[in-house]
């Protein structure tokens, strides 16, 4: 625990310090694929727990690979985690990977921060990107392996170019990075996908919500979150027309 630590210089140290363990694991050259990605796993929750429940104690911590604990529904600040975002492309060695590492506080997406180690970038709610010209023409994110049949509908009607690329907190981080446009996932998360991405994006000046424009909303009793859009300000009006026009045909 370090004195004097605010929650985002903790999410960022945290984060960092997680992205650093998978590098060095990977780098090892031991194991490989799904084996890798486990074990990056194990090691990078296991350090981010035990960090945050020293630093913080009274705060309640929800982790993609830690059994829930439903008591954390009563408890205004919750630090929701996800270890290795990403875990195929981690273990394929690829860059497009993540750690999350978020505060959500009364169900708000607060603190985040977002390490792309493999990139060597941490963004960060605290520390706001600020905003870019957007592409011509505009590029929207999408799986790799399965992209969302809303999303490639939105890509046409708006004569947007479809990026795949890996994990979810990259898609979102490319749009606060300017490197994209528009992330539109409508192929079910869970909290920990995308509340540290959120709260980076939000922190950006960037339009994050449902994919019906209703709020993003952590520390539910069920911890899925079905759909999610993080975009330009003056592409949101359109995007979620353009996604209500597909989900009413």
């Amino acid at each position: 625990m370090r004195t004097g630590e605010s929650d985002g210089q903790l999410a960022e140290r945290l984060a960092n310090a997680a992205g650093a363990i998978l590098l060095d694991l990977r780098a090892r050259g031991v194991l490989e694929g799904k084996a890798l990605g486990k074990a990056g796993d194990e090691a990078a929750n296991a350090m981010l727990c035990r960090e945050l429940r020293a630093a913080r104690p009274d705060d309640a911590l929800l982790s993609e690979e830690e059994k829930d604990n439903p008591a954390r529904c009563g408890q205004r600040r919750v630090w929701i985690v996800d270890p290795l975002d990403g875990t195929r492309e981690y273990g394929e060695g690829r860059a497009d990977w993540a750690v999350h590492v978020a505060l959500a506080i009364d169900g708000v997406a607060t603190v985040g921060a977002v390490a792309l180690p493999g990139l060597g970038i941490t963004l960060t709610s605290a520390v706001p990107v600020p905003p870019s010209p957007a592409n011509e023409p505009l590029r929207m994110l999408v799986s790799r392996t399965r992209p969302a049949a809303e999303a490639v509908f939105v890509a046409e009607r708006l004569g947007a170019e479809l990026v795949p690329m890996g994990s979810a907190g990259a898609k979102a981080m490319a749009v606060v990075r300017g490197e994209a446009d528009i992330y539109l996932h409508t192929g079910g998360q869970y909290e920990w996908d995308n509340c540290a991405p959120v709260a980076v994006a939000q922190a950006a000046g960037l339009h994050v919500s449902r994919a019906d424009g209703s709020p993003l909303r952590y520390n539910n009793p069920n911890t899925y979150l079905p759909d999610l859009l993080i975009c330009r300000t003056e592409l949101a009006a359109d995007v979620l027309r353009l996604a209500a026009e597909y989900s009413a045909a």
